[in-house]
């Protein structure tokens, strides 16, 4: 399907008009075609924000792009929020989509929280570039990646970037459950429903504080 207008206009959580998300894109995005200034938005988003699942803000507010940019850090969601925005103030037309995925990168304390090793609605950004919509999923930056053995995620902005089904030392990684298609924006009622129907004890009082890296590279020794 082509690209409609909704694919470039901003949204309460895809706010690619707040001047934070401009500023960003001028600064990274670069110069080249469409393709070029994709991939380098790509990688600013993926490296510059740490992924955090341990601090899951369901709000509009806490999951918009603008707030990623004001935090540093990220889960999936708002993070694949932050690369749509950032691609729709480069004039990009850009998606939200979302997969249910099984994640074998988990912690102890993640585990007892979600009773489950399935993330429902992980976030990825869908880009139209040459002609075609183009998964990208910036959510595990690179630090991440070397510090656990996995195979970081490049996008070439030619070829789907999604999450491979091992590690390096060819233990499983990640399974794609279910695909649940691309979005104009983020479709925070059926997320917050479906959060509070699968994990109720992520949704409601705020995480303490921890530390994600820290808590899986424990017990990965």
């Amino acid at each position: 399907m082509s690209p409609t207008p909704a694919s470039l206009a901003p949204t309460a959580i895809i706010d690619s008009d707040h001047p934070a998300v401009v500023a960003f894109v001028r600064e990274h995005a670069g110069s080249g075609d469409d393709r070029a200034r994709a991939v380098a938005l790509y990688h600013a988003v993926r490296d510059g924000f740490r992924y955090d699942p341990y601090r899951i803000d369901l709000s509009a507010r806490g999951l918009s792009a603008s707030q990623v940019l004001a935090q540093g850090y990220g889960w999936c969601v708002p993070k694949a929020a932050l690369l749509t925005a950032a691609c729709r103030a480069a004039g990009i037309p850009s998606r939200v989509g979302y997969a249910d995925v099984r994640n074998h990168l988990s912690t102890e304390r993640l585990r007892k929280s979600m009773q489950t090793d399935v993330f429902i609605w992980h976030g990825y950004s869908d880009l139209w570039l040459d002609g075609r919509w183009v998964k990208a999923t910036p959510a595990f930056n690179i630090d991440l990646c070397e510090r656990f053995g996995l195979l970081p995620l490049e996008f070439d902005g030619s070829n789907d970037s999604i999450y491979h089904p091992f590690d390096r030392a060819g233990n499983r990684h990640m399974e794609y459950v279910l695909q649940r298609g691309a979005f104009d924006d983020v479709p925070l009622a059926q997320i917050l429903a479906d959060f509070e129907r699968v994990y109720p004890s992520l949704v409601g009082e705020p995480a303490p504080p921890g530390d994600f890296a820290a808590d899986a590279e424990r017990e990965a020794r």
